[in-house]
């Protein structure tokens, strides 16, 4: 009965006309850099975080959560209209999308793909309302070092499930951590790694990095991609798949969902982890593997559903904990903070209009998508003929201003250049980014809380191992470590990862 009258509260925030206003625009944004390959929800939330910070925290974060989700539906539509997955976690619809719209049947595969999502949204928003009230209430119980040892698990983590070398992520999280050092002492005020710029002095600007190392550092990526794209020249078909069609995808939609919602709320899981496992699944349980691959539609609606459930999962322990799993939720727990919200589960008591507005949102977001996204097919594959050389100079002016307008500095402008020049030598050294984002956001709030309960224990450091929370979370974090590192668990993580 109290969930429902939270739900009803949100829906009163979620559907006043100033936030139907920006929810439309965050699914419209999300469903265009979904399309566009190459650009990314985490890139343009970056660019859009400057812009968000004369609106109202509830507009502004429904629009950014509509980005995000919105992304997972435009990925869609590129990887089975020319190929082109335009978000990482529709790589895997390419595969039978792809082969479904060279049989003619691309208006089945969007179909399924729209209604999967919409689907596993809805699902997955149920979730996160149920199971987000008794997680806060859980929560409230977390000391410093219960915060200090469920940070430590979440690095740990998000470098188990990070792709290519297990030696890389680590780096990449350790680095993450020691640029989080640079700038004031929060406990003596010494100022820390500065070299005498005063634009310094509070720390490495979030937004800063997090453009330089996806919007600029995704520019720079893009000129060793080919330009020409494959525009579709078949027909798209029936748009509405048949009874045989629906039956065949209505398991995997289900299986997905599942999947999806549940890596997602994993620290490094998220959106692309569970359209991975969704196909890896299908393909293992189908009755006839072969046909993956030729256009079975089971490889869109699993993936497809997967990657939706897990996009909107993700916001759990976000919005409970304050622990972002993945990029994007850094860049939400960074928003929040820009807004003076500290994330965590004080958020639901302290500011209900803003938590359950949110998650009602999604359901008015989701809503949104399924009726835009069928009937604007036709302008997302005009879109996709717009050559780069004329749509990355727009975007990257857009990031420049973005940069200079939160203090109009033009050595954070610099800056995030800088980052985007080293974004660059990472991708091209196979280092994933986002560990290292996910430390910067992590490792002040993991020195606070290790100095705050070492300054609590006076100076004992037991206290993480006498305190039964604190202590199963840092053995949980070691035992994960440990399994990755044995000799069979490492290739079969390498073996999931290839395939």
């Amino acid at each position: 009965m109290e969930l429902i009258e939270h739900l009803g509260l949100g829906l009163e925030v979620a559907l006043t006309p100033a936030n139907l206003l920006y929810c439309f625009m965050g699914v419209v944004l999300g469903t265009l850099i979904g399309v566009l390959p190459g650009i990314g929800p985490v890139a343009t939330i970056s660019m859009l975080l400057p812009f968000t910070f004369h609106l109202p925290p509830t507009s502004a974060l429904i629009m950014l959560a509509g980005i995000y989700y919105g992304a997972q539906y435009g990925g869609s539509t590129s990887a089975i209209l020319v190929n082109l997955p335009g978000e990482a976690s529709s790589v895997v619809t390419c595969l039978d999308g792809y082969a479904m719209a060279r049989d003619g049947r691309a208006g089945h595969a969007l179909a399924i793909a729209a209604i999967g999502s919409f689907f596993a949204g809805c699902v997955a928003t149920l979730l996160l309302a149920a199971a987000a009230p008794p997680l806060a209430e859980f929560a409230v119980k977390f000391g410093a070092p219960e915060y200090f040892s469920l940070m430590v698990l979440g690095l740990v983590a998000a470098v188990v499930l990070a792709q290519g070398s297990l030696l890389k992520a680590v780096a990449m999280v350790v680095l993450g951590v020691l640029l989080g050092l640079v700038g004031m002492d929060t406990t003596t005020g010494d100022q820390r790694y500065t070299f005498g710029l005063p634009e310094l002095s509070d720390g490495l600007g979030f937004v800063v990095v997090a453009m330089g190392l996806f919007g600029f550092a995704g520019i720079i990526a893009s000129f060793d991609r080919p330009e020409d794209r494959e525009i579709l020249s078949r027909p798209l078909g029936r748009l509405l798949p048949g009874w045989k069609e629906l039956k065949q995808a209505s398991g995997a939609i289900l299986r997905g969902t599942g999947i999806g919602s549940l890596l997602g709320v994993l620290p490094g899981g998220g959106a692309m982890l569970g359209s991975f496992a969704s196909y890896m699944l299908e393909k293992r349980i189908a009755k006839d593997p072969s046909r993956f691959g030729k256009g079975a539609i089971e490889g869109v609606a699993g993936p497809e559903s997967a990657n939706n459930a897990g996009a909107q999962t993700s916001f759990i322990p976000m919005l409970t904990l304050g622990l972002p799993t993945n990029p994007v939720m850094a860049l939400m727990v960074g928003a929040m903070m820009i807004q003076g919200i500290q994330p965590g589960p004080q958020v639901m008591s302290s500011q209900p209009e803003l938590f359950w507005g949110m998650i009602a949102s999604m359901w008015v977001g989701n809503l949104m998508l399924v009726l835009l996204n069928l009937p604007m097919i036709g302008l997302w594959v005009k879109l996709l003929s717009v050559r780069y050389r004329l749509l990355y100079p727009a975007i990257l002016l857009f990031s420049v201003v973005g940069v200079y307008s939160l203090n109009s500095s033009v050595v954070e402008v610099f800056i995030a250049a800088g980052f985007g020049l080293l974004g660059y030598v990472l991708i091209r050294l196979g280092c994933e980014p986002a560990p290292l984002l996910l430390g910067l956001v992590l490792g002040p709030l993991l020195e606070d809380n290790f100095r705050r309960a070492l300054t609590i224990a006076r100076g004992d450091p037991s206290v993480f191992f006498t305190r039964p929370l604190s202590a199963g979370l840092l053995v949980a974090a070691i035992l994960l470590l440990l399994a990755v590192v044995a000799p069979n668990v490492r290739n079969a993580r390498d073996k999931a990862f290839q395939e």
